[in-house]
């Protein structure tokens, strides 16, 4: 794999995130010329757990990724579904064994820095400018050009946004309507394992209450516990990964809940909090040499777990599009992106909003069975454009 790829057209992904260094991975094979620019100035362990489902697997293990990826991961034999207080199992979702011979691959849940890193490890570092932070994007004809905080800039063929829910791409090149505040808001922590006295929770567990929720699983091939929560919290709130919370307020709004939930939060020396926020589909994912991809086009709620996997669906499909259709025509080439990609992404938006996903007995074949890299693509009947939405 070369850095910088061939002499085709430049393209620029706007944040190296997972869904950007995924895309990177596959178009470096493809042997274009890619760069990434990435606001931070370096990549760091952010403390959160990630669920990767049999769909997100399937483009990980694509890439490579599998291997490097076991010695860290902890793959629970089944997610369980339990009353707050009780206790009582409302469902149990097998996914150890189970997940890969019915949808084709495992169920891992991973630290998120450990995802990202693996990936990271995966593109080569000169391909990768940090400390790039986008505060304008100027199209211009045939070309794009980026400008940065620092006053830089950098010229590129075509651009993807990959810059996450804030993306600035999307802000400036593309209608949207304002975030809105849930009203609710989730306390996130990672730590050992082995601060949690007594008996130990059970592998992964959604705790669900009458008005809020907490999901426990482990990461970091069971050395470390992660919870996760969506809790009412009234007034506006800041949608930042690393604002703090208050220990004493979690255990508050958490009261009554049981034992194994109490156990957990009693051990959880720090938390951070997150707001959460719904924004509505966008009508459009391109614009001229302009594409969107993962978070910066289908922001969703997380009670799916669904945010990551579908980006890295995206990096794959918009990847084969790109070999399949070319650059000649970027109408045709990120319109058969969007179609592929667009109808699917909206569904996991909206049942991810209703969170009820998983509650009772439910089949989730349609969204882990999907293989982004086998996934149909739309038909072109016309070189001049794509005319004919027909997915073959």
């Amino acid at each position: 794999m070369t850095a910088n790829g061939g002499d085709g057209p430049s393209i620029a992904i706007v944040g190296g995130g997972i869904g950007g260094l995924a895309l990177a991975t596959c178009l470096l094979r493809q042997g274009r010329r890619v760069r990434i620019y990435e606001q931070a100035s370096a990549f760091a362990r952010v403390g959160t757990g990630i669920q990767m489902g049999p769909n997100a697997m399937k483009v990980l293990t694509g890439l490579g990724l599998r291997e490097r990826l076991e010695p860290v991961a902890y793959s629970p034999p089944h997610f369980g579904n339990r009353e707050w207080d009780s206790g009582v199992d409302t469902f149990s979702l097998p996914i150890g064994v189970d997940a890969e011979a019915r949808y084709g691959a495992p169920y891992y849940m991973l630290h998120r820095g450990d995802l990202h890193q693996a990936l990271q490890e995966a593109v080569p570092a000169e391909v990768v400018q940090l400390r790039s932070r986008l505060t304008r994007i100027e199209p211009d004809g045939e070309r794009v050009r980026l400008r940065f905080e620092d006053g830089t800039s950098a010229d590129a063929d075509f651009v993807v946004g990959a810059d996450g829910v804030h993306s600035v791409v999307r802000e400036q090149v593309f209608t949207t309507d304002d975030a809105t505040y849930t009203g609710r808001m989730a306390y996130r922590a990672v730590f050992p394992t082995d601060l949690v006295r007594g008996e130990k929770p059970g592998p992964a567990t959604k705790w669900w209450g009458i008005d809020r929720h907490i999901v426990i699983y482990y990461v970091s091939a069971g050395r470390e516990v992660y919870f996760t929560t969506s809790v009412p919290e009234d007034g506006s709130a800041v949608e930042s990964w690393s604002a703090m919370g208050r220990m004493e307020d979690l255990l508050r709004t958490f009261e009554g809940f049981h034992p194994e939930v109490q156990r957990v939060l009693e051990a959880c020396p720090t938390v951070h909090k997150w707001a959460i926020y719904d924004r509505g589909a966008l009508s459009s994912w391109n614009d001229g040499h302009i594409v969107l991809l993962g978070d910066a086009c289908h922001p969703m709620t997380p009670y799916m777990a669904q945010g990551a996997a579908t980006a890295l669906e995206d990096a794959v499909v918009l990847s084969r599009c790109l070999a399949e259709f070319g650059l000649d025509d970027p109408d045709v080439t990120f319109g058969a992106y969007e179609q592929a990609r667009k109808p699917r992404t909206t569904r996991i938006q909206e049942s991810s909003r209703a969170n009820t996903w998983l509650r009772n007995a439910t089949d989730p074949s349609w969204v882990y069975s999907y293989d982004a890299w086998q996934a149909p693509l739309p038909v072109r009947r016309e070189m001049s454009g794509l005319t004919d939405p027909t997915i073959r």
